[in-house]
């Protein structure tokens, strides 16, 4: 954790401006009281998009309830932005810009919460496959608390003075959708932005308690797939063959030793093979063993460490099998589908997070642990050197269960994200998330 730690610091960059430093917190109780009177409104429009997730990529009802949305209110709406993004600008006079983000896109899975607003959505995905969809990740708050958000950002344009820029960002889960809209000229076509923030609503925290990271708080990912081959033949004579499922099980067991024996303790990683596929019948000694491995770091560095194990482990356990030369494994890294660290910036972490306890109490506001999900939100900071980014946690999860998996020191009774019975409480979700992007966009954005 301390190498971590100290790695942040190198990557936290000093603040672009003043702002945030200086900007005194919102009066409490007349933003609570507008979000509140809004809240009817925001949990219709949170039913509607749970009922109707859509697969990464293919988002367009989605993303014309965010335009629509945003046009309304007298924002310039450009959509169809790296697919289906929607980006929203709101010019105020002179000052810094500020992009806000929320991801759109469901999950091909059944949900199983019970909701009388259940999605019975169905679509395909990229590989063709026909699945049920749901928001198990809770996008629908995040789309929901945005169109809060710009509620609450005009209705305050008198407090507030520089260029703000809302995206409804599509394939978060695939890692398409940030770099997408990157390449279609997100920072070219747009006014490029000083800071950049956006939240995820969590299954770890009692309903509207805001948790947040310093320094990295969402992890590389890489996807591995790695083709052992052998020597095929009969089962009774193994003699005669070069076993792959021997040979993959001695690499898989290897594998570990990455993260056991060769990164620096201090370091945080995580190899995970989560695919074995081998041969067709008991009798038969396959020719080939297909691995599919995920890959979880923070830093370049040990992801490169890791990625570079991976070739060299199934090369040596290969060698020491007697596989032939022509028949070494084959690894490949899925470079287009890698995800990199979100990082969250030094200044702009410690800004934020004392305007929020100063506005919710320090009770509501907790620092938390970084964890090994990924995240693309963090291609927006490696795009533009010095710009300020955090992604902060909004706890989803009903206080009373919440207090009984404590009491019971058992968290694994609440659904995790990506469960198909996760439901986050959406009134303090949305409600906590839209007043927190409020806060956190005023004190950037505050007028001097």
């Amino acid at each position: 954790m301390r190498r971590i730690l100290a790695a942040a610091m190198l990557w936290g960059t000093a603040m672009t401006g003043a702002n945030a430093q200086t900007a005194p917190v919102p009066n409490r109780a007349e933003i609570q009281a507008a979000v509140r009177q809004d809240m009817p409104d925001l949990l219709t429009i949170y039913r509607e998009l749970h009922a109707n997730p859509e697969l990464s990529m293919q988002e367009t009802r989605s993303a014309a309830r965010m335009a629509d949305e945003a046009r309304r209110l007298g924002f310039e709406v450009t959509t169809g932005v790296g697919g289906t993004g929607v980006v929203a600008v709101l010019r105020n006079g002179a000052g810094p810009t500020l992009l806000l983000r929320a991801d759109m896109d469901g999950l091909p899975m059944e949900e199983q919460t019970g909701l009388p607003f259940a999605s019975r959505a169905r679509g395909q995905t990229r590989e063709g496959l026909d699945t049920f969809i749901s928001h198990s990740c809770g996008h629908d708050t995040h789309m929901t608390a945005w169109i809060g958000t710009a509620r609450r950002m005009v209705a305050l344009r008198g407090q507030w003075s520089g260029t703000l820029v809302m995206i409804a960002q599509p394939g978060e889960e695939t890692s398409q959708g940030a770099k997408a809209m990157l390449e279609d000229g997100l920072f070219t076509r747009f006014p490029s932005p000083d800071y950049a923030i956006a939240f995820h609503d969590s299954a770890t925290l009692p309903a509207g308690v805001i948790g947040f990271s310093p320094g990295p708080a969402l992890a590389n990912v890489d996807s591995v797939d790695m083709v052992v081959r052998g020597v095929g033949g009969h089962g009774a004579a193994p003699h005669t063959t070069r076993d792959p499922v021997v040979l993959g099980s001695r690499i898989v067991t290897s594998l570990q030793t990455l993260v056991s024996r060769e990164l620096d303790p201090l370091d945080s990683a995580v190899v995970t093979v989560g695919s074995f596929q081998a041969g067709t019948k008991h009798n038969i000694i396959a020719d080939e063993a297909r691995l599919l491995i995920t890959v979880r770091s923070y830093t370049p560095e040990v992801r490169r460490q890791l990625l570079d194990g991976i070739a060299r482990i199934a090369r040596g356990e290969a060698i020491a099998a007697g596989v032939p030369e022509d028949r070494m494994p084959t690894v490949t890294v899925r470079e287009a589908e890698a995800t990199p660290a979100t990082v969250n910036t030094d200044s702009l972490t410690d800004q934020m997070t004392g305007r929020f306890r100063a506005y919710f109490g320090e009770e509501r506001v907790r620092q938390i642990r970084p964890v090994m999900a990924g995240e693309d939100f963090g291609r927006f900071r490696l795009a533009k050197p010095g710009l300020e980014s955090l992604i902060f946690w909004v706890g989803g999860v009903e206080q009373a269960r919440y207090d009984a998996a404590v009491a019971a020191n058992d968290m694994s009774r609440l659904p995790s994200l990506h469960s198909p019975f996760w439901a986050p409480d959406p009134d303090a979700v949305i409600s906590t998330a839209t007043e927190a992007m409020v806060v956190a966009a005023l004190g950037v954005l505050a007028r001097r």
